[in-house]
């Protein structure tokens, strides 16, 4: 399995980072996690094939991680895509894309697509399979707007990935990615602890009991970025990929 760091970004674009994207891929399993603001030209600066993508996976609905959809959608149909698209996420994801599409492009909502697009709520706790994807979502801390907030264990090929998603520390991230091949966890600070954000120090405490195989750092703010070189952990940058 290959996963892809199409953005790794905080909201507001510390260290020139895109919003968060990321593209994991196998021989089978083509899909999203998270689609921010700015991931279509970030797709397309890094020439992966939208119209493979099977899956979108949306952890919660702050716009550097859902705003990217309504440009996602409109440039499928544009370019007269016809593979069916999943688009999964929290409960009242139908709601909330509509609204995001008419924010953004008045009457689009209501536009036929060329493709079947199917919209799924997850429900925690409750694992669901898209095609060779098991997805299973955990309940995560992060503030009340633009919730529910979903953090992701995805099975595939032999290969299980977690994503902690923005979220302060809960005793939930330990089920989440407990022995898991690749954890992606947020580590917004370096050790100062703010209310619906995780600071690295606070997640090291807790590391040997996540005991993951594997373990990189997003969603990095500028304090955090300013620490990397004190950083023993692999820390993720736009575009790189990983194999795992």
């Amino acid at each position: 399995m290959q996963l892809r760091f199409v953005g790794c970004g905080d909201a507001f674009g510390s260290g020139g980072r895109l919003n968060t994207c990321f593209h994991v891929s196998g021989r089978e399993a083509n899909f999203l996690i998270d689609c921010g603001a700015s991931a279509l030209p970030a797709l397309k600066r890094l020439e992966i094939d939208r119209d493979d993508i099977d899956l979108i996976l949306i952890t919660h609905f702050h716009g550097d991680h859902f705003a990217g959809l309504p440009f996602f959608l409109l440039d499928a149909q544009f370019s007269r895509r016809t593979r069916p698209l999943t688009v999964a996420g929290p409960q009242g994801i139908a709601r909330r894309l509509r609204e995001v599409m008419e924010a953004l492009f008045e009457h689009s909502s209501k536009t036929r697509q060329r493709f079947e697009l199917n919209v799924v709520e997850l429900a925690p706790g409750q694992s669901q399979d898209f095609g060779a994807v098991n997805v299973t979502p955990y309940p995560v801390v992060h503030g009340e707007s633009g919730g529910p907030f979903l953090a992701y264990r995805v099975a595939a090929e032999g290969r299980t990935l977690a994503y902690s998603a923005d979220t302060e520390w809960t005793d939930t991230l330990i089920p989440l990615a407990h022995g898991a091949d690749l954890f992606i966890a947020e580590a917004y600070m370096y050790e100062k602890v703010v209310k619906n954000h995780l600071s690295l120090k606070t997640l090291e405490q807790h590391l040997p009991d996540i005991d993951a195989k594997r373990l990189v750092l997003t969603h990095m703010s500028d304090d955090m970025l300013s620490r990397l070189g004190e950083v023993e952990h692999l820390a993720a940058e736009d575009g790189m990929v990983l194999v795992f």
